[in-house]
């Protein structure tokens, strides 16, 4: 393990990892919440950091990387275990790539599935919008009726 001693300067050189970077460097990069990055680290969705002198976490640009991947994934709405899942995958290019393709299939199903929720809700919202108009008095509000049924 290589340690460093940092200055109050976030970033340094390193032969080994190239550019390292303490943790608030690699939250604005990111654009990830310092909370997050620790949260992702604990999950096990990231690697360990190396370690300063000082106890800094020091991240390199794999770091970033791996980041950007979770990030990605979490856009798509992936649970985290599924991104573990496609962790491991990805660290194995030799198998096949059918398990992701499962993966990715239940997760376009959880999203038509709530695609399908939204558009009822919708519909129920509209129909109780149109039970009530400006006019009325909260006695008399089809929304607040519609509600207390």
């Amino acid at each position: 393990m290589h340690t460093y001693t940092i200055e109050p300067i976030v970033t340094i050189e390193s032969s080994v990892w190239g550019k390292l970077m303490k943790i608030g460097e690699l939250s604005k990069k990111s654009g990830c919440s310092i909370q997050t990055i620790r949260y992702y680290e604990r999950e096990g969705l990231l690697s360990d950091p190396e370690r300063s002198e000082g106890n800094f976490r020091l991240y390199s640009n794999k770091a970033l990387k791996e980041l950007e991947f979770v990030k990605h994934c979490r856009s798509l709405d992936i649970s985290l275990d599924d991104i573990k899942r496609l962790i491991e995958l990805k660290n194995k290019p030799e198998e096949s790539c059918s398990s992701v393709n499962e993966l990715i299939k239940q997760q376009l199903n959880l999203v038509n599935k709530r695609m399908k929720e939204l558009k009822a809700l919708k519909n129920e919202l509209q129909h109780m919008a149109s039970t009530c108009n400006s006019d009325n008095t909260i006695e008399g509000c089809g929304i607040i009726k519609s509600l207390d049924s």
